[in-house]
């Protein structure tokens, strides 16, 4: 689930809209009468609220455009959050990147602890985890040579993704994840979701922080 407002421009939209209704329930209310302005009230929040939850789906059919780059550098999306620091996950990114020209951008989507701190954007102990994750992966995959940056995501995997899309033309993608039955991004189809709507190569990491193993799924 993810937050709808996510540009000023929505949240312009939404006080427009929480303005006009105002004044269509006081002026019903002073042409006729309070019962009936409460009543519209009523309506109106339903609606409201339909549309909220139909909007924070983030599950409808879609495809997200991603730009290919025009020169021969190889550029890697690397998207986690718990197991950026995994050191299997490190291992893939530097196998990638042996004996090429690399460039690799790596995004950690903020964890949002309940949804009630996700819709009141209450996420700096979820920036400040992923922050401190994405500065060890950072540290390591600097220190054998590759070109990397990070930056924190949308709560919502998915959303980081298109989000990172839209300024960084990857060639390819690495979902790094815990394993099945620990992960919420799997629960949430998010591994799925960017097969079906991302055109590009897509590599599934699962790390496993308990254990020593990892497994790699390419598309």
């Amino acid at each position: 689930m993810h937050n709808p407002l996510r540009s000023e421009a929505d949240v312009f939209r939404l006080v427009v809209v929480i303005v006009g209704a105002g004044a269509l329930v006081v002026g019903l209310t002073l042409l006729t009468r309070p019962v009936y302005g409460v009543l519209l009230t009523a309506a109106l929040i339903g609606v409201g609220v339909g549309f909220a939850w139909w909007g924070s789906r983030g599950s409808e059919p879609r495809s997200v455009a991603a730009p290919r780059s025009t020169d021969s550098t190889r550029r890697i999306l690397v998207v986690a959050n718990q197991t950026a620091a995994g050191p299997e996950l490190l291992a893939e990114i530097r196998n990638r990147c042996r004996g090429v020209d690399c460039e690799v951008l790596l995004v950690s989507p903020a964890l949002v602890g309940s949804r009630s701190q996700h819709w009141a954007s209450d996420i700096d102990a979820g920036l400040d985890r992923a922050r401190e994750r994405m500065g060890r992966s950072v540290t390591a995959l600097q220190g054998v040579g590759v070109d990397v940056r990070a930056e924190v995501g949308d709560p919502d995997p998915n959303m980081a993704i298109e989000d990172a899309l839209r300024v960084f033309p990857a060639d390819e993608i690495v979902i790094s994840t815990l394993p099945p039955g620990e992960s919420r991004w799997l629960e949430h189809d998010v591994v799925e979701r960017t097969r079906r709507e991302v055109d590009l190569p897509m590599t599934h990491v699962v790390v496993d922080l308990a254990g020593e193993h990892a497994a790699v799924v390419s598309r």
